[in-house]
């Protein structure tokens, strides 16, 4: 009893205790009037701007935990693509015996990508270039080392997500793009050869690109920066992702040339049922990568959820139709291979189309690469291992260029802002002319800022990739050797077997 007594004397005294300091505290605090508390919880729930008070006391500190806890989950979400989703995917595809090889370079890659990005690379894609003109290349690096990536949010990106997590979640981007290059060259590339590569492939290419197009001031930020030349937008990376890997990883199986044996013997995927678990979660990570974009749990992450789903779906079915009407047979690979294609074509485009824009969309996923892959490998005759360019190039082009086609305000407002190009402000008057965003939406002519940005992305790519692979292959060569590459790149380069044989 003595103790039970005790007990409640020591609850009270803290109970208290703590409301005397909690009321001390709010005592020596500006008071907020009940509209200024209305207006914070308003914009929380909005993800809109805070309180506009020139009194800082008088806005809701710190991040939002809503759209903070969505946002890191969904950073899980991408990174689950990657690894083990794409890992998976590649790793039943290629033979046996460079399985571990696939692994072992998407592990390489996020290790890699991580320090770059700690390093200078954040701060190089998503830190203002600063220039007089209104828009920039590239970003300062007073970011480097992560310096000053805190907690409290970055409202150049969001009032309610917090500015570190923020980083994080496009580091998840960062690491899968360079990894989706692997697919053209598994098998016959050098780990110690593609390490060096995309070191430099993420300084030439991905770093400025992801700048351009996602930058506060890039030179391709249609909806958010008002003098940015060309007017184009991109949601979750149909250029920044999907082309510019796409396009590299085409360029880099051609100078690094075919497989030993190709069109010879064949080479089929070594484990199909590895393929579409890596498959499976490749879509349920794509919903972190999608949703994610629109950078809070808002209406707007609700319609690219709806649209991923879509298009996804539909693709996948449509794939295998295609092979059940050609080839007189829907295999499992193809159904795999169609929702991976839906998931790319309705990247750019998830935040900004209505759900039946979306099927549009599944239905030129699942007919577009299919042929690419199908027919354009025959005729070409290039070695593109797992089909990267066929789905990640071809689709990721295609998906930017439907964007333009498809985008409606009825499905993201911001389309309907009024970024006129007038002295780089935003003017109400002309915001209905071809110079904004907001007329190029209504006159149906966005398709062509699209082009523009598809352009930029393709000469970046294909020049970039060219240069560094001539640079790493004089530097260190880019293939082993034919005895390491007839036995299998897992026991040459990792010293490990995927499988061992029953004794």
């Amino acid at each position: 009893m003595k103790a039970l007594i005790l007990s409640f004397v020591l609850a009270g005294a803290v109970l208290f205790g703590g409301s005397s300091v909690s009321r001390a505290q709010a005592a020596a605090a500006p008071e907020r009037t009940i509209s200024e508390r209305l207006d914070d919880l308003e914009a929380y729930v909005n993800n809109s701007a805070r309180n506009a008070s020139t009194n800082a006391a008088c806005r809701i500190p710190g991040p939002g935990p809503g759209h903070n806890a969505f946002q890191m989950v969904c950073a899980a979400l991408v990174l689950f693509m990657t690894l083990p989703g794409l890992a998976l995917f590649y790793g039943g595809l290629v033979r046996r015996k460079n399985v571990l090889s696939v692994l072992a370079q998407c592990l390489g890659i996020a290790g890699l990508v991580t320090i770059l990005w700690w390093l200078c690379g954040y701060s190089l894609a998503f830190h203002s270039g600063e220039t007089a003109r209104g828009w920039s290349l590239v970003g300062k690096l007073d970011w480097k080392f992560l310096a000053g990536v805190d907690s409290n949010p970055n409202t150049d990106y969001s009032h309610w997500v917090s500015h570190n997590i923020y980083s994080m979640y496009q580091l998840m981007f960062a690491i899968i793009t360079p990894a989706l290059i692997v697919g053209a060259i598994a098998e016959r590339m050098k780990f110690s050869a593609i390490l060096l590569f995309m070191t430099l492939w993420m300084f030439v290419v991905y770093f400025p690109l992801a700048h351009m197009v996602w930058g506060v001031d890039g030179m391709m930020n249609g909806v958010w920066n008002a003098k940015a030349p060309i007017r184009a937008i991109d949601f979750a990376g149909g250029t920044v992702v999907h082309m510019s890997s796409g396009w590299s990883a085409l360029i880099l199986c051609l100078i690094l040339g075919k497989r030993l044996g190709f069109g010879r013997e064949p080479m089929p995927p070594h484990n199909l049922v590895l393929c579409m678990v890596g498959t499976g979660m490749l879509w349920v990570g794509w919903y972190g990568f999608n949703a994610g974009s629109a950078v809070a749990a808002d209406v707007i992450a609700a319609n690219a959820f709806t649209t991923t789903t879509l298009a996804t779906a539909v693709a996948s079915f449509t794939w295998a139709m295609a092979e059940y009407v050609t080839r007189g047979k829907p295999s499992v690979l193809g159904f795999c291979s169609g929702a991976v294609a839906g998931l790319v074509v309705i990247t750019p485009a998830c935040g900004f189309v209505t759900s039946t824009g979306a099927v549009i969309i599944g239905i030129a996923a699942g007919l577009v690469p299919y042929l690419a892959c199908w027919k354009l490998k025959a005729v070409f005759g290039y070695d593109d291992a797992l089909d990267t360019y066929g789905v990640h190039a071809v689709g990721g082009t295609l998906g930017a260029f439907l964007t333009g086609l498809l985008a409606s305000v009825k499905a993201n407002s911001n389309l309907a802002n009024n970024l006129a190009d007038v002295g780089g402000k935003m003017d109400a008057a002309n915001a209905a002319t071809q110079n904004g965003l907001a007329g190029l939406v209504a006159n149906h002519m966005l398709w062509v800022e699209q082009l523009k940005a598809i352009g930029v992305t393709l000469a970046m790519a294909v020049i970039g990739t060219t240069i560094i692979a001539f640079i790493v292959k004089a530097a260190i060569g880019l293939r082993p050797s034919p005895e390491v590459e007839t036995s299998g790149l897992d026991l040459a380069e990792h010293g490990e077997e995927g499988y061992h044989a029953e004794a």
